[in-house]
């Protein structure tokens, strides 16, 4: 390297000048002013380009990148100084020159490699929807910021060899002193590296479970479901098992939920796993996915129960809780439907007596309810008080969840309900195979009586808008009524008829001379049918 001018004891200056014309773009022996005003000319402008059209393009480093801007403009005036200083003759200043221009030059390389980072990391990387790890950006950061440092102190005149030597001692001390932050450290990138977990998975760490949010230099953050932030050091969940929710490979994330139920020795388990699973397996439930569909399935036997558990696969790991609780409400409707109980405690104490004069009452009670129902209704207006009566003794109680399907199109079915709270959507199918809601059922009305009446499949799905609770009465009894009083099969007809001709003017459209033309032949065509099945 040439030195001509120089003093020998500035030769590490030289070498300094050496570097700075290399940054600049420029020979190193046109180091005078007009040549560091035309080498600037190379980096300071692009420089701030640079840094303008990131401020402009990512304004969440806008201020970042301000005091770069403002770091690097100082650095290139240190260096003009420090050329000043070093070239006045007879300067009692030049070593505070050198020592000026290598501060100078190490802040200038450090503000170039920020915004450099900055540019491949925030900018350019993420537009190519790559996510490159913080801590794997920090540590190729830090390590450019190294070698710039090294280089700038070596060209300075610094023994490296000598400084690391003399350092062995202390850097020892430090390391000994920081070796659980140093381990932190190295988990941290091992995460990273090997992404065993990433942010937003939903992790369980001693019984704590929650999604990550944040992997850092020392700590992983999770957010628990209770709004609480759990801080876990790198190495120690490096160091213990914990589970990551929802990942297996080549299949979607979901996540399998255990809920569990209790039915008495008194049912069959074959007929709690059929009427359970089809309430599952044909109900809305949101966030439970069809396909793995739910299973239910007898896990125990217990001294006086057996022990039930439903599986499902959930899509929203922050709502656990909530669509357990969805799914526990349909199993107690299935079940109540049935006519089957959750299981009772074998220890339970019944402190009231139930006496015979107690279980009248209250059936007289419950009898009365359902007569005054019965009476509320188009349908049952036209018996008599007897026949209510005797209708209502084979009620049964049938509730429904949100989403549950009271009746299938196409489906066969000898009963209806009588809707005592709630609401259902009547949803038909046209001709191009497009469904649409056409009714909605309140309490008071029914649904399933052309069933009943024909023994003919459903002609309407009907669908539980929310919590329903209805009471169904079967063919049986309602064919024991008609075989006392054959005559009641004509108003029934002409009620069906018109029920009939609702649903299909909503299907096909028709105008009110064809409506009318059909409701005068339907109520014949019906009132053979009920003829018929109820062999009047």
């Amino acid at each position: 390297m040439h030195n001509e001018g120089w003093p020998p004891e500035y030769a590490g200056f030289v070498d300094i000048r050496w570097v700075f014309c290399k940054l600049l773009g420029m020979p190193w022996n046109e180091f005078n002013a007009d040549s560091l005003h035309e080498g600037a000319g190379y980096l300071a402008p692009g420089f701030i380009v640079l840094s303008i059209a990131l401020m402009a393009g990512l304004p969440a480093k806008r201020r970042k990148l301000l005091a770069l801007l403002v770091l690097f403009l100082v650095s290139m005036a240190g260096l003009f100084l420090a050329w000043v200083l070093a070239n006045k003759p007879e300067s009692p200043l030049k070593s505070v020159a050198l020592v000026v221009q290598m501060i100078s030059l190490l802040g200038e390389g450090l503000c170039v490699i920020a915004v450099l980072s900055i540019f491949l990391f925030t900018g350019f990387l993420e537009k190519l929807h790559i996510k490159a790890p913080r801590i794997l950006q920090d540590v190729l950061t830090a390590t450019a910021y190294l070698v710039w440092g090294l280089l700038v102190l070596n060209q300075g005149g610094v023994n490296l060899a000598g400084l690391i030597a003399t350092s062995a001692v202390l850097t020892a001390v430090i390391g000994f002193a920081m070796q659980d932050t140093l381990g932190n450290i190295l988990a941290g990138i091992g995460i990273q590296l090997d992404k065993s977990v990433q942010v937003g998975d939903w992790v369980v760490v001693d019984g704590v479970g929650g999604r990550i949010v944040q992997v850092g230099w020392r700590h992983t953050s999770i957010e628990t479901r209770n709004w609480e932030t759990l801080i876990m050091p790198n190495s120690v969940l490096m160091k213990n098992k914990f589970l990551v929710l929802g990942r297996r490979q080549g299949q979607p994330q979901y996540w399998r939920r255990w809920v569990w139920f209790h039915v008495d020795f008194r049912f069959p388990p074959a007929q709690i796993l059929e009427v359970v699973t089809q309430e599952l397996r044909t109900s809305e439930i949101p966030l439970v996915v069809k396909d793995p569909p739910p299973n239910v399935v007898l896990m125990d036997f217990s001294d006086s129960f057996c022990k039930y558990a439903v599986r499902y696969w959930l899509t929203d790991f922050a709502t656990d809780d909530p669509t357990d609780s969805q799914v526990r409400v349909h199993i107690y409707s299935a079940l109540k439907r049935a006519g089957i109980p959750l299981s009772i405690p074998a220890h339970a104490i019944f402190v009231t007596e139930e006496t015979q004069e107690r279980k009248d009452r209250k059936a007289d009670e419950d009898i009365a309810i359902r007569v005054e129902i019965l009476q509320s209704i188009d349908l049952f207006k036209m018996l008599t008080e007897a026949e209510r009566h005797e209708l209502a003794e084979h009620l049964r109680q049938a509730p429904f969840s949100s989403g549950r399907f009271l009746t299938k199109e196409g489906e066969a079915g000898d009963w209806l309900y009588i809707i005592v709270s709630g609401q259902a959507d009547v949803v038909v199918t046209n001709k191009e195979k497009q469904t649409s809601i056409v009714a909605q059922l309140r309490p008071g009305q029914i649904c399933g009586e052309w069933s009943l009446m024909t023994g003919e499949p459903r002609h309407a799905t009907i669908v539980a808008r929310n919590e329903m609770l209805c009471y169904r009465l079967d063919a049986a009894p309602f064919k024991a009524v008609l075989n006392k009083r054959p005559a009641l099969a004509e108003g029934i007809s002409a009620l069906l008829a018109k029920r009939r001709m609702e649903l299909e003017a909503a299907k096909d459209d028709l105008d009110e001379i064809t409506r009318a033309k059909r409701l005068a032949e339907q109520q014949v065509d019906i009132l053979d049918r009920i003829k018929r099945w109820f062999q009047l």
